[in-house]
């Protein structure tokens, strides 16, 4: 989520290659993330290869920003989290 909060949108290929992750492993996290209508995607073709790119939802981003406040809480020893 961290590097789709940051940029427009995101290809395949550049998440797998950033993260490091099989096809499989990526698509997994993709999946889960869609349901939770974290991203969107567009499907497009470059002459004949399909490209498919991603981006956060304004929802995504508001989850990914509550998750670090958490993760903040939890660093400063603030254990009053919701």
């Amino acid at each position: 989520m961290s590097i789709l909060v940051v940029n427009e949108w995101v290809e395949f290929k550049e998440l797998k290659k950033l993260l490091e992750l099989t096809d499989g492993n990526l698509a997994s996290h993709i999946t889960a993330l869609e349901k939770e209508t974290c991203i969107e995607f567009k499907k497009e073709f470059v002459g004949k290869r399909p490209k498919t790119s991603y981006k956060a939802t304004k929802l995504g981003k508001t989850l990914f920003e509550e998750h670090l406040a958490a993760l903040e809480a939890i660093i400063r020893g603030n254990h009053s989290i919701k």
